[in-house]
């Protein structure tokens, strides 16, 4: 099913042919980066949080962190990442596939981290802990549509 939210939004959007199916693991970044032949930092992780009762998804550069006091500043709340048995029920994807490429809707919000506008291409995952898909910057954003762009990581 989860495979299918990513695929189904990105062949709406001409870009199911790019999606990379893996035989090898990519639900980590670690995973990720050696299976695709990359640096760990393109890797593109969506992170998942809990923001009044919204869920927030972050996509950053795969060795960013998120710096609690930017995120306060930026959502004047607390980091509080979703915990492991809620993630699919929240955002769609299981841990290690959770991606961006879903509807927002009323409880669900996307952005983009500025930690991702030092590459020309990245990788973000597609619904699966085996899959990913290799996209510009700028391919990222217009897919997408998030919210906005912001600066919550170290």
């Amino acid at each position: 099913m989860e495979e299918k939210i990513a695929k189904d939004f990105l062949a709406a959007r001409n870009y199911a042919d790019k999606i990379l199916i893996m035989k090898d693991s990519t639900a980590t970044v670690d995973l990720a980066a050696q299976a695709l032949g990359c640096e760990p930092a393109r890797i593109a992780k969506t992170l998942s949080f809990d923001v009044r009762e919204k869920t927030v998804m972050l996509v950053c550069a795969g060795t960013a962190k998120v710096d609690n006091k930017k995120f306060k500043e930026t959502f004047s709340t607390k980091a509080k990442m979703l915990r492991a048995e809620e993630v699919a029920d929240r955002t769609g994807f299981p841990v290690g596939g959770v991606c961006p490429f879903t509807e927002q809707n009323d409880g669900l919000e996307i952005y983009l981290d500025d930690s991702l506008k030092v590459f020309d291409y990245v990788y973000p995952a597609c619904g699966t802990p085996n899959t990913a898909i290799k996209l510009t910057i700028q391919e990222l954003e217009d897919l997408v549509e998030p919210k906005s762009w912001v600066a919550v990581t170290k």
